[in-house]
């Protein structure tokens, strides 16, 4: 039994796919897979009415069926991509801002380390030979 769905209903879905991949901070590997799997799209979308009986012990018939019809139309895959990538910059990018400051500061101490492990490497050199 093929499924239709409506705007509305797709945008539901989206939703909760876009919600379900971001809460499990998939986004990026998400994204990468649904974009380069795009040009197959309609196949993907039969391939997932082919193992529909099987699937549907785990997902619930009717919302797997609309998922399936939604795939088909490249337009709600693209819409997809969007909503994931814009659910994960809204959840996580104060998180990745200051993962960024961290590795920043880390940096700026282990050059400092090493500018200061130097200095000590010249005047153990200098003191050497002014000793000669």
């Amino acid at each position: 039994m093929l499924v239709e769905i409506d705007r509305e209903r797709a945008i539901q879905l989206i939703e909760k796919a876009a919600k379900f991949v971001v809460d499990r901070k998939m986004a990026p590997a998400a994204i990468l897979a649904i974009e380069s799997l795009k040009p197959l799209n309609f196949i993907g979308s039969q391939l997932m009415y082919t193992v529909g009986p099987f699937a549907e012990v785990f997902f619930s018939p009717k919302e797997y069926q609309e998922f399936a019809a939604l795939l088909e139309n490249r337009e709600y895959v693209n819409m997809l991509i969007n909503r994931i990538d814009e659910l994960d910059d809204e959840t996580y990018s104060e998180e990745r801002k200051q993962a960024r400051q961290r590795r920043k500061l880390k940096r700026a101490r282990k050059k400092e380390k090493r500018r200061a492990m130097k200095n000590k490497f010249k005047s153990i050199f200098n003191k050497n030979n002014q000793g000669e």
